[in-house]
């Protein structure tokens, strides 16, 4: 193979499928929507607290691994901030699922955060949490470009 031919299949990236994007603009809505809810309400946990950690300071991490993971979804994707997202949304989820149907005492640096009701903004973010962990998964079960290329025989 020549060298120049070689460059050019290196720098030639074949446009992406619509299923990506629309998995990828769900991940970001979904992970946009996630942080500025609990950005939002972060303040209401401030009083529930061990002598560690706050609610609110663990909203405000999620907030902000959230609304970064968002934000670099939008300027690149590859697999690994997939993987973080999910990971962030899966977990969000999780816990506000968790925190809502069982009383688990605290643990560890962790406080109770039992708290029996659905409102507003817990739903639109467990949905938005739902959305993104789901875009996620999708993405990172699909089979990427460069695997497909690997399959053409005698294609290095």
């Amino acid at each position: 193979m020549r060298y120049g031919a070689r460059a050019s299949t290196l720098l030639h990236r074949p446009p992406r499928p619509r299923g990506t994007r629309l998995l990828r603009l769900a991940a970001i809505v979904g992970l946009a929507l996630s942080s500025y809810v609990h950005a939002h309400l972060a303040a209401r946990y401030g009083p529930i607290r061990t002598s560690v950690v706050s609610q609110k300071q663990l909203f405000y991490a999620e907030a902000l691994s959230a609304g970064v993971l968002a934000l670099a979804l939008a300027l690149t994707s590859p697999r690994l901030l997939w993987f973080a997202g999910l990971l962030v949304a899966a977990g969000s989820l999780g816990a506000v699922l968790l925190y809502r149907y069982f009383q688990i005492p605290q643990l560890g640096p962790l406080p109770s955060m039992y708290e029996p009701i659905w409102f507003t903004e817990k739903s639109l973010s467990a949905a938005a949490e739902a959305v993104a962990a789901l875009a996620c998964l999708l993405h990172l079960a699909a089979p990427s470009p460069h695997s497909a290329q690997r399959d053409i025989p005698g294609h290095r």
